[in-house]
């Protein structure tokens, strides 16, 4: 099982989670790439501390919106979308190459991959940019959501992605952060409840009942109250329950979910 985090995300004197900590952890990064948050020399720090770790690296696009960190609904033009998904891989596939790594996928960030898990027309923007730029490159999406049948039907290889520390509908969707227990902060809780997703396929929705997820990625927000102590639980515990975690580009062999 991959265990990604969002990644890079400090801006100027605003720091934003302990990025080397995190890199210890996970098996995946997903980089800012300066358009809801990160600048160009902290964005290169982490990816330099990425290469070390051996992690993957993934693009973190998103709305131009550094003031609302990418969490405000726009209704971009699809050429405006188009290009500026292209110019963010763009400019994280050359610092990248700086820092002695290669971008491997992209995962859109905040509410871009909330809006294009289901409009078609946002997602087939993205796919679009994807394909324009890197058709390589992996696509991350919500586990569950139309976009990834619409990226695999456009030739895209995808990955499934589930959340350790939000609560689900028992649709099977993110309950909003704007309702209570939207946000699980029980570190231990976390780690059982993805445990269970990964044997199972299963977690328990916010309502108590139980909700099939199949994903190949678990994401920890680095950005969190206890995020790198709930990312050290959930590792943990995967490593005492005989769960390896790697990078879905090593799980997931070339061709599949394709």
């Amino acid at each position: 099982m991959d265990l990604n985090s969002d990644l890079g995300e400090s801006l100027g004197a605003w720091r934003m989670g302990d990025d080397d900590a995190m890199l210890g952890i996970v098996s995946s990064a997903n980089v800012a790439c300066g358009f809801h948050a990160g600048d160009a020399a902290g964005i290169l720090r982490t990816l330099r501390a990425a290469a070390r770790q051996g992690v993957t690296v993934g693009a973190h696009v998103a709305y131009p919106d550094l003031a609302g960190f990418g969490r405000r609904n726009m209704d971009v033009a699809s050429a405006d979308l188009v290009a500026d998904v292209i110019y963010q891989i763009g400019a994280l596939k050359g610092l990248a190459k700086v820092a002695g790594t290669t971008v491997r996928y992209v995962k859109p960030h905040g509410a871009l991959y909330n809006t294009i898990a289901h409009d078609e027309r946002q997602a087939r923007d993205v796919i679009e940019a994807i394909r324009a730029i890197d058709d390589s490159l992996y696509l991350v999406g919500l586990a569950g959501s139309p976009l990834l049948q619409w990226a695999r039907e456009s030739g895209l290889r995808t990955v499934a992605e589930a959340f350790a520390d939000r609560a689900y509908t028992p649709q099977g969707t993110l309950v909003s952060r704007r309702e209570k227990g939207a946000v699980l902060h029980d570190a231990g809780e976390v780690a059982a409840r993805m445990l269970r997703l990964a044997t199972e396929g299963v977690v328990q929705a916010i309502d108590g009942s139980t909700v099939r997820i199949e994903a190949d990625s678990i994401c920890v927000h680095g950005d969190s109250p206890g995020a790198i102590e709930m990312a050290r639980e959930v590792r943990a515990l995967f490593e005492r329950s005989g769960v390896t975690v790697k990078s879905f580009v090593d799980a997931v062999p070339d061709g599949a979910r394709r």
